[in-house]
């Protein structure tokens, strides 16, 4: 038998081993259920709040150490399995200052949304932040242009040198894994 603990865990590690795309799709179900949304009928942003008639977008990322070594030819293997470690890689919320991280947050459309919901999941609870659309161009470091060419779609870093600004002024909620379990098992 499992205990909840370990219950606990290994959904959190779950959670860091899924693909990009479902990555994405379990933070847009932990922001609906958490906030009361609908799901978008339109593919320019994902959640919808008929309350407010406000288009949604929802943006997360993983807290993770920045890698010391690079992958190359002589170390490939050796890296590929050393990734298999997570608690090795995984950030916890109070060590932002002790290690180099890097989460991207990406394809941001600000003309698509009203509001956007993003956020870090760490190894110890999930951070929620929200800014407006009409701000999110004040965010530290976003850059307009993720992809040459192409106007309108942006991109910002949340790594050790901009995340007071995201917990400053950005922060929504906090939520722990048990929490997050439980919103999510109902």
């Amino acid at each position: 038998m499992i205990s909840n603990e370990q219950l606990i865990e290994d959904f959190r590690n779950g959670i860091f081993a899924l693909n990009t795309r479902r990555f994405g799709t379990v933070a847009e179900i932990m922001i609906r259920r958490l906030y009361g949304f609908c799901y978008s009928n339109a593919v320019a942003y994902d959640l919808y709040d008929p309350r407010k008639e406000l288009k949604i977008e929802v943006k997360f990322s993983r807290a993770t150490k920045e890698n010391e070594t690079r992958i190359s030819e002589n170390n490939v293997i050796e890296q590929c399995l050393a990734a298999l470690s997570l608690e090795n890689r995984i950030l916890m919320s109070n060590e932002t200052d002790y290690y180099s991280f890097d989460s991207n947050i990406q394809q941001v459309k600000p003309l698509c949304f009203d509001y956007l919901f993003y956020g870090l999941f760490f190894a110890d609870h999930v951070e929620i932040y929200g800014i407006d659309s009409a701000d999110v161009a004040n965010i530290p470091g976003f850059s307009g242009r993720q992809h040459y060419g192409n106007d309108g779609e942006g991109q910002f870093h949340l790594n050790e040198s901009t995340i007071s600004f995201h917990r400053d002024h950005c922060f929504q909620k906090e939520l722990t894994y048990i929490e997050l379990y439980n919103l999510l098992n109902c």
